[in-house]
């Protein structure tokens, strides 16, 4: 499953560079993009993982961006 998830606090390369870091270690993420210009988190996952989402979104929020949907 692919999921684009929007954020607020991901203004340059160096942030969006932790928030993929930090995405990719999820287990069950095959692949994610993170740009800061679109302020958006693109992520493909397995969607069979229990809590996947809950885990990617603490994830991207450990990096001090807020998830807004």
């Amino acid at each position: 499953m692919q999921k684009k998830i929007y954020v607020v606090g991901m203004f340059d390369t160096d942030t969006s560079g932790k928030v993929e870091t930090a995405v990719k270690g999820v287990g069950g993420v095959t692949n994610v993009v993170a740009n800061p210009d679109k302020s958006q988190v693109l992520v493909d996952f397995d969607e069979g993982t229990a809590g996947i989402e809950d885990a990617i979104n603490q994830a991207i929020s450990s990096c001090g961006v807020d998830v807004i949907g």
